[in-house]
This record gives structure tokens, C-alpha cells and sequence, in this order.
């Protein structure tokens, strides 16, 4: 079987902000950015990387969900509890330096884990969880 993760999502509650720290503090490139209804969907991904996209989108545009659903959403993303990725490179220090400066709220300074990575992590515009660990 040959399978590859192709895009994953992450919510946001504002997506100039969120479009900004994936563009312009992490360096991702914009493969689409499509609005409808007031809302938008910002597909963005790894330069050098054209198959992996992470598509940032807004949360309560599921016709599925309820409103106390989207109460709940709302709750949890502030709380920086709804959503996470984990991303890698081999710079950790000279990323984190970049993220710290992009005035993301740092959770976790470059760390040796004792599972055998090391990482960092931030929170961003929307709360997600950004950890970022070291490639070896």
C-alpha cells in the first residue's frame, strides 16, 4: 500500500492572523486561499513540498455542527485545547529564534525529551498547538 498524508487541518478564528504565521514566521507557501459565505480556507504547506498542505479553516462551517457544538470549539481553541500539529527541522534553535519573533506565544523553549526528541512549542493566532521538533 502506498499512502501519504496529503493535507491536515487546523482551525482558525482569524485567518489573516493564522495566514501570516504560517507565511510569513514559518515560511509556508499559499497553494489556495478561497472565501465563501464571509468565510475562508487557507491551504498552506512546506516550500519543496508540493503533496503535504495543511488547510487552515474555520471551525464552525460544518453544517453538521450545533451551535453549543460551536460554543464548545470556540471554548476549547481558546484554551488551546482543539487542535495540535507537530512539524520538523533540522534548525530547531534558528526556528524557534524566527517563531519567538513572530510574537507567537512560546509554551515550551527548545527541550531534550526524554522519549528522544528534541523539540519546542508554540501556540498559534488561533491556539492551536505548534510543536516543532529537531530532524536528525
Amino acid at each position: 500500500m502506498d499512502i501519504t498524508i496529503h493535507a491536515s487541518f487546523l482551525p482558525h478564528d482569524d485567518p489573516d492572523a493564522s495566514l501570516a504565521f504560517y507565511r510569513d514566521t514559518l515560511g509556508f507557501e499559499v497553494r489556495n486561499d478561497v472565501g465563501y459565505g464571509g468565510m475562508r480556507w487557507i491551504t498552506v504547506g512546506p516550500a519543496g513540498q508540493p503533496g503535504t498542505s495543511i488547510v487552515l479553516y474555520p471551525p464552525g462551517a460544518d453544517p453538521g455542527v450545533t451551535d453549543d457544538e460551536r460554543r464548545t470549539i470556540v471554548e476549547m481553541m481558546a484554551k488551546g485545547t482543539y487542535a495540535s500539529v507537530v512539524l520538523a527541522t533540522a534548525d530547531l534553535d534558528g526556528t524557534f529564534k524566527r517563531v519567538r519573533e513572530g510574537s507567537a506565544e512560546v509554551v515550551q523553549e527548545p527541550t531534550d525529551q526524554p522519549y528522544g526528541v528534541r523539540d519546542c512549542a508554540f501556540r498559534d493566532p488561533a491556539g492551536n498547538m505548534v510543536r516543532i521538533q529537531e530532524s536528525r
